[in-house]
């Protein structure tokens, strides 16, 4: 009992903020980290915070004030359009929408530095790349480390601790191909294009094809060209017949081809393009999907219940798996091991309960623009109801998704814009 030790593999944001909570709590805990140095050039696009998550998760560390610095509550701006720039929807970064709820952008980079310089200096072991776990032993390429009452499994997608607490939960391919471009100092290389996002994001479909426009804080664009695929190895030379990871094959291919008929403005993004070039496959772990807990282990974000981004709560709900097992830990640290691990039995059953939905609505958000025909102007009326079913109590989801759906059944006849 107390003097508590805990592991956290991963030194994402989820790993750091639940660090961070652990250390503010007076928790003795090491983080392990496969990279060898920290590395906080772009990583990935821009992420949204929401309210109730996110944000509290911050507010909770005390780094909301450190957040504000690097937020940028104007690219709250969102637009849904098709492949002729046409547009289904918009919500202005200064409407309505953000008084009932925040959602700031943050570059991913920047949350993650964010975070990793929160901590104090020697709580990350950088170079440990975790090879697997044995007991309670961390086996790592270089070394072995054990004496730990609790390892957090917090290392995404390929998680070595979720392979130890259950070997069959493993990722499966979402059938969603994906290529990441970028756009570097767009408002003076491509004043038009900075103009169409309006600091904010733009998301264009098209029947199993997507353009996501998104600015980030660098000045850069994050350009994101997703389509229905059926190989997760598409990206190989012999499939595509291109070079993906090469901007000057990559650009020709995707504007000759999937975009061929898209509307010039969009298709300027990806002329655009000449920062990252990164191929990638979305896979998603099942939804609903539990493991029987494992004494001494626990898994939270991308490790415990990986996602699509089609409902933009990856971070949001890893912020909070991070959030809630520190007060799990916390609480139960000065009791015996047995009342311990009762409390992070208690905090895996309650975030079943509480990602599950989210799940299913990124499975079923995922349906509707990527695999539904007519998309995306057939599936507004349902895909912005599973929104306000989502975000609203149960007991107003009624009048919300009736609302929704007069106001569509109102636009498509053009009585309203």
């Amino acid at each position: 009992m107390g003097n508590r030790k805990v592991a956290i593999i991963g030194a994402g944001p989820a790993g750091c903020m639940l660090a961070r909570l652990l250390h503010l709590g007076g928790i003795d805990v090491t983080v392990f980290e496969g990279e060898e140095h920290p590395n906080f050039r772009s990583q990935g696009g821009t992420l949204d915070l929401h309210t109730a998550t996110g944000l509290a998760a911050l507010k909770e560390a005390n780094l909301f004030d450190e957040f504000l610095k690097h937020a940028r509550y104007d690219g709250q701006y969102l637009a849904i359009v098709d492949k002729n720039l046409e547009y289904l929807l918009v919500k202005n970064a200064d409407g309505p929408y953000n008084k009932i709820q925040e959602r700031p952008e943050i570059d991913r980079s920047k949350l993650r530095e964010l975070l990793s310089q929160s901590l104090p200096d020697g709580v990350i072991k950088w170079g440990h790349r975790l090879k697997k776990i044995e007991g309670q032993t961390l086996v790592f390429e270089h070394t072995t480390i054990d004496g730990f009452d609790i390892i957090v499994g917090a290392d995404g997608a390929w998680s070595k601790v979720r392979k130890e607490i259950d070997p069959n939960l493993v990722p499966e391919y979402s059938g969603i191909g994906l290529q990441e471009l970028e756009v570097t100092d767009v408002e003076n290389r491509a004043p038009d294009l900075y103009k169409l996002v309006n600091r904010g994001s733009v998301f264009a479909g098209w029947e199993g094809k997507r353009m996501s426009i998104q600015q980030m804080g660098d000045g850069s664009l994050s350009i994101y060209c997703s389509h229905v695929i059926k190989e997760a190895d598409w990206m190989k030379p012999e499939k595509c017949e291109y070079d993906a990871g090469n901007i000057k094959e990559a650009a020709p291919a995707l504007l000759n081809g999937l975009y061929k008929d898209w509307d010039p403005r969009l298709k300027r993004a990806i002329e655009m393009a000449d920062g990252r070039c990164t191929p990638r496959s979305l896979f998603m772990l099942p939804v609903g999907k539990k493991w029987t807990h494992k004494p001494g282990l626990t898994l939270i974000g991308d490790a415990a219940h990986l996602m699509t981004p089609y409902a933009g709560e990856g971070v949001n709900q890893a912020l909070d798996d991070a959030s809630l097992l520190a007060k799990a830990i916390i609480g139960a640290a000065d009791k015996d091991d047995e009342a311990l691990d009762k409390a992070i039995q208690e905090f895996e059953e309650t975030m079943f309960a509480r990602v599950g939905p989210v799940q299913k609505l990124t499975a079923e958000l995922m349906q509707d623009w990527m695999m539904t025909p007519g998309a995306p102007q057939s599936v507004m009326a349902v895909s912005m109801s599973r929104h306000v079913r989502h975000q609203l109590p149960w007991v107003l989801q009624p009048l919300g998704v009736a609302a929704v759906h007069s106001y569509y059944f109102l636009k498509n006849r053009g009585w309203v814009r």
